[in-house]
């Protein structure tokens, strides 16, 4: 494993290094560990997964039996990609004690990229592709996120880098365990294995909820609260023009194109705005970071568990919906729409005729 891993740093500096999302690894190693830090020893959750090709994967079966090694990631994310011969190495060496699955978390991403990337990787782990209620279970915040399960169900590590630290934690999860441990791993229920409710789309009204913004204010998604206009919800990410410049220029295009129309527009009498920030690489401090540098002026709220997100369905930014006077969803904007610069007015006109 140390000549693997010298290996692996080696190629880090001899290959073109990219900065993560507007922070160094470091700091996503402490983001990770931050968010994850309320799951160590707590009973893993026993999800049932299906890879891109059909496999089913119970987790709650492998514990007590296998110690699992999840590890979530994107395409477009530079630390995933220069930490995939490690994680391919760990796979291809895992024996029959350890379990290793690649988790795309779902975000900006498709299968057709994730086939792509694996042909053109050479990688052969499983490969799950995330709604968001993965992500949510495990508390991920940031790409990579490490997450080591051991021999008896409860999760032992959380982190970002692939260190000497993750190496200890692989190490000791296939350590055995009592039958007293497995079976109460097996007797825990996850909460995060119920299925979410119905996707909130077109036609339905918004739900009955509100959200503080950034400001400390609350936005409220009930119809009522603000007669004679129209609801313009912004899903977006701070990183998203700076950061997929590189790995996915269009999306990069897409986001400060639609920053650009809704900026235009946010004056308009006949609309309220609020924009939702994915909690992926994200924080409040993050995003008030973008507001200042965009001198963006429409309210600001973090997702940071991702529910708002799920809740709508919308796995990538920018994503547009726009609802009526009576709190039902008339539109629904994404990605190449914003290549049109009056998409969103347009929109906005549609739905005013239509209310």
């Amino acid at each position: 494993m140390n000549r693997v891993k010298s290996w692996y740093y080696g190629a880090l500096l001899c290959g073109p290094l990219v900065a993560a999302p507007a922070v160094a690894n470091l700091d996503g190693q402490q983001r990770a560990q931050a968010a994850g830090r309320a799951l160590i020893s707590e009973p893993a959750p026993r999800l049932l997964l299906e890879t891109i090709d059909g496999q089913a994967i119970d987790l709650g079966a492998l514990y007590g039996k296998k110690a699992v090694y999840l590890k979530f990631w994107a395409t477009w994310c530079v630390p995933c990609r220069q930490q995939m011969p490690y994680f391919q190495h760990v796979y291809a060496t895992a024996g029959s004690d350890l379990a290793v699955i690649a988790i795309d978390v779902g975000f900006n991403d498709s299968v057709d990229a994730i086939r792509a990337y694996r042909k053109k990787l050479k990688i052969t782990m499983p490969i799950v592709f995330d709604d968001g209620r993965l992500g949510a279970a495990f508390h991920v915040r940031v790409t990579p996120t490490h997450i080591v399960i051991g021999r008896d169900g409860r999760i032992r590590y959380v982190g970002h880098l692939a260190d000497a630290q993750l190496d200890a934690a692989l190490l000791a999860a296939r350590s055995s365990v009592s039958a007293e441990a497995r079976t109460s791993s097996r007797d825990v229920r996850n909460p995060a294995a119920d299925p979410d409710p119905p996707a909130i789309g077109i036609g339905d009204p918004l739900p009955k909820r509100s959200l503080r913004t950034i400001d400390g204010r609350r936005f409220d998604f009930e119809r009522g609260k603000a007669p004679q206009k129209l609801t313009a919800l912004v899903f977006l990410s701070p990183w998203c023009e700076s950061y997929l410049a590189t790995t996915r220029p269009e999306v990069s295009a897409n986001c400060r194109n639609m920053r650009a129309q809704f900026t235009a527009l946010d004056n308009d009498p006949h609309v309220r705005w609020l924009a939702i920030a994915s909690g992926l690489w994200a924080n409040a401090e993050d995003l008030e970071d973008y507001r200042k540098q965009y001198q963006v002026t429409i309210p600001l709220t973090l997702d940071a568990s991702g529910e708002v997100f799920r809740a709508f369905r919308v796995n990538d930014v920018p994503t547009v919906l726009i609802a009526g006077a009576d709190g039902r969803i008339l539109r629904r904007l994404e990605g190449n729409a914003a290549q049109d610069p009056t998409a969103l007015q347009k929109a906005i006109g549609a739905a005013t005729a239509a209310d």
